[in-house]
């Protein structure tokens, strides 16, 4: 049984890749990734290392062959970019004959109203199309994207956030990496749905969680949309992707993100790591840089 998992590089990429080298045979795994120079650990690991481009189609072709099992991650990007690669990239998969995707799609991405919502409808859409059985690991939110405020607070600046009472089911990448390898390793996953969240709590929360691991109390200031911009601004976030963090906030504030589930453990075999737990391994990771 071939394995292949796309954008290996990245972030959350390369830890499904070693959490699936601790239960398959190297031989088993292959990556596809833009830059295979950046991939050489893994080839000589073992892992067959494919050249594969999401603007260039052709090469997910060549890249997908002979595989049985497809790991589709999310791209980067404005979403008429992110759908356009992703449609790309199912394409191939059928072109392939690929027998499975699994694919890391939105937390109700469905029905949310979240502003990347569309690219990840379009993508369960296009996958739906093509008859091959699949698998949504719909995620939520991941605990490293707030790394950011994380780091203010270790700056002595205050959780600033105009989400208001909007609850997000945070967790750490290494747990949604885990969901997605128990699912390409093992077997009665077709045509499935998993929606993958922590227990949904509020920024306040949150907030008052990363003070007990740092033993200090981590002052909220809850702005409206236009005071955050501001901040976000003069935290020297780039002009362009403020209103993203915005739209962010006032989804959460809405409601977006707070999705109760138990299909976490169902796929980890145990609880999604606890908040205060995983914010220690954001905090060490930190002070460890």
């Amino acid at each position: 049984m071939k394995i292949l998992v796309t954008g290996a590089t990245g972030k959350l990429g390369s830890k499904v890749v070693e959490t699936l080298l601790k239960v398959v045979a190297a031989s088993d795994l292959a990556v596809s990734v833009r830059n295979p120079e950046k991939a050489e650990g893994l080839k000589n690991r073992g892992v067959e290392v494919r050249q594969g481009d999401f603007d260039h189609p052709e090469t997910l072709t060549t890249a997908f062959a002979g595989v049985d099992r497809l790991l589709i991650i999310s791209a980067d990007g404005d979403n008429e970019t992110r759908i356009r690669q992703h449609t790309n990239a199912v394409a191939a998969a059928k072109q392939a004959n690929v027998k499975f995707i699994a694919y890391t799609s939105l937390g109700n991405a469905s029905e949310s109203s979240l502003f990347l919502a569309p690219v990840h409808r379009a993508t369960e859409e296009a996958i739906l199309k093509t008859g091959i059985p699949y698998c949504f690991l719909r995620n939520n939110w991941y605990l490293e994207n707030e790394i950011g405020s994380i780091q203010g607070v270790l700056a002595a600046a205050p959780w600033v956030t105009s989400a208001g009472t909007g609850k997000v089911g945070w967790a750490l990448q290494q747990d949604y990496a885990e969901a997605a390898a128990a699912v390409l390793s093992g077997s009665g996953f077709e045509n499935t749905i998993y929606e993958l969240s922590g227990e949904p709590i509020t920024q306040e929360e949150l907030a008052a969680a990363l003070g007990s691991v740092l033993g200090k109390e981590v002052v909220v200031h809850q702005v409206d949309d236009a005071a955050y911009a501001d901040a976000m601004k003069s935290a020297g976030v780039p002009d362009f992707v403020v209103p993203m963090l915005v739209d962010i906030q006032k989804a959460i504030r809405d409601g977006a993100l707070d999705i109760e589930s138990g299909d976490f453990e169902k796929l980890l075999g145990r609880k999604v790591t606890p908040i205060g737990e995983a914010l220690a391994q954001i905090v060490s990771g930190l002070s460890n840089k």
